[in-house]
């Protein structure tokens, strides 16, 4: 289990464009989909991770709650399924039915989408306003596995709650977890590991 930072995009940077099939029903889903939204929480994750294990349960809640309020949630899956034959489609098929996910669990075979947005770690939280600027990236919560803080997504409630104010969260920790698994020769520049 390794302990990898988010890389902590640049605040106000644009949402990257994406175009990727969702697990559960085959459709496409893009940002474009979104565009209606009052906001967009973009989730790299994938199956196997026990930092992802360890929320999966609040973050369903969670999403529910900000979709509630008109936020979009989309995840995202970047892991190399060759290494990693847990987090194949078919696999991440099956946990969103098992845990009921109200948000499309898209995989991103190419690895280009978690490029674009930097991301580097399971669960790595992208979340824009209304605009497509980026207005919080950082952690669900304080609670890691085996830290024995509760887990309650408060890091992301609260951050989604001021963009109804037109308000960004100011104390923004990155999130922390398993790097993304990326194929071999395919790693990006800003991942070091």
């Amino acid at each position: 289990m390794s302990n990898t930072p988010s890389t902590m995009m640049e605040l106000g940077t644009e949402a990257p464009d994406f175009k990727l099939f969702d697990t559960v029903n085959n459709q496409l889903v893009s940002l474009d989909d979104f565009n209606n939204a009052k906001g967009l929480l973009v989730v790299f994750m994938c199956n196997h991770c026990p930092f992802v294990k360890h929320i999966l349960d609040e973050l369903v809640i969670a999403t529910r709650d900000l979709q509630q309020k008109g936020i979009g949630v989309v995840a995202i899956s970047s892991n190399d399924v060759e290494n990693y034959p847990d987090d194949s489609p078919v696999k991440m098929a099956s946990l969103a039915r098992e845990k009921q996910f109200s948000f499309p669990y898209l995989y991103d075979g190419t690895q280009e989408v978690a490029k674009a947005y930097k991301a580097a770690c399971t669960p790595d939280f992208f979340l824009f306003d209304e605009n497509d600027e980026l207005v919080y990236r950082g952690q669900f919560d304080d609670s890691r596995p085996g830290n024995d803080k509760p887990v309650t997504g408060n890091e992301i409630r609260e951050a989604a709650d001021l963009i109804f104010d037109g308000e960004v969260k100011e104390d923004q920790k990155p999130s922390m977890g398993c790097n993304i698994k990326w194929k071999k020769g395919n790693a990006p520049e800003y991942f070091d590991g």
